[in-house]
């Protein structure tokens, strides 16, 4: 199964020095039954004292403390991953989920929770219209419904790289007929939670194995996609902006309720408001047939 080397550098330039608050950085790709993370290291410059943690979804988190004052701030995040999805998975969905409308059990529902409640507002009924209009008939198959759901946003809305921040709300994204990997995640998860569904948004990188599906979205970017919650087969991953699902050219690094949980690096400066002179993100995910020369095996950060 392939492995992958992932190099996410996130540089600020000041243009005058300012003092630098904790940052968070969640740059570390997540371990799961079907991934591994056979090495990471974290470098800042200036250096920081680096303390981990996990938030309430178990993804690891760093701490950053900076002393002194800078002109900029450079976050480099390094990491060796093994994925062994298959690029055709066989789900195992319960027989009492495989048509759509189905309940959850007791113990589901309760700690599924909030990811089954709708995040927007949708006063005028556009989101329920819209994921009402790929219900064909009651009952009906629930993985087909996913995939209609997931197909449809590439299929219907255009896809626009944004680098700005900031994420559309559903309907918004509906009604302007556009939106960036975010934005069509949003969409997603908010029509799988209509629907009844438990959905998560993940962020991480898009990897692109040879046989996988091309889409609009380019390997060796960070990403965004939704996993929903599918009894027996359990969190299952569809890729919006990629027409895919499965995940098996899918990186995942954090999981949340909301997109805006999940942000790479997120801190503070103290310094004149207009002090960031620039930000700049660059990411690459590339094949690899071994461990990344010069790194020890397991993981270290520093």
């Amino acid at each position: 199964m392939p492995n992958y080397y992932v190099k996410h550098r996130t540089t600020y330039r000041y243009r005058s020095k300012v003092s630098l608050g904790p940052h968070l950085l969640t740059l570390l790709p997540r371990t799961t039954e079907d991934q591994t993370v056979r090495f990471h290291r974290l470098n800042t410059d200036p250096p920081a004292q680096i303390s981990w943690t996990q938030d309430v979804f178990g993804n690891s988190v760093a701490t950053a403390e900076f002393q002194g004052a800078t002109e900029h701030l450079e976050i480099v995040s390094e990491a060796s991953v093994n994925l062994t999805r298959s690029e055709f998975p066989i789900l195992s969905i319960s027989a009492a989920a495989i048509d759509y409308p189905f309940l959850y059990s007791k113990d589901e529902w309760i700690d599924l929770g909030a990811l089954t409640q709708p995040q927007y507002h949708d006063p005028f009924g556009v989101l329920s219209r819209w994921v009402a209009s790929f219900v064909a008939d009651h009952p009906t198959d629930t993985l087909s419904l996913l995939k209609d759901l997931n197909f449809g946003i590439f299929d219907l809305f255009s896809y626009q790289s944004r680098d700005a921040e900031g994420t559309q709300s559903p309907t918004e994204t509906i009604q302007r007929g556009w939106g960036s990997c975010r934005d069509f995640s949003v969409l997603l998860a908010e029509a799988a939670r209509v629907l009844g569904l438990g959905a998560r948004i993940v962020s991480g990188y898009l990897s692109e194995p040879a046989g996988a599906p091309t889409g609009q979205f380019e390997p060796g970017s960070t990403h965004a996609w939704v996993d929903i919650y599918l009894p027996g087969a359990g969190w299952v991953s569809f890729d919006p902006a990629n027409r895919s699902f499965g995940g098996s050219n899918l990186i995942p690094v954090a999981i949340g309720r909301n997109i805006h949980q999940l942000a790479p690096v997120s801190g503070s400066f103290s310094g004149p408001s207009d002090a960031l002179a620039n930000l700049s993100v660059q990411v690459s995910v590339l094949k690899s047939d071994g461990p990344i020369h010069g790194a020890s095996s397991g993981m270290t950060s520093y």
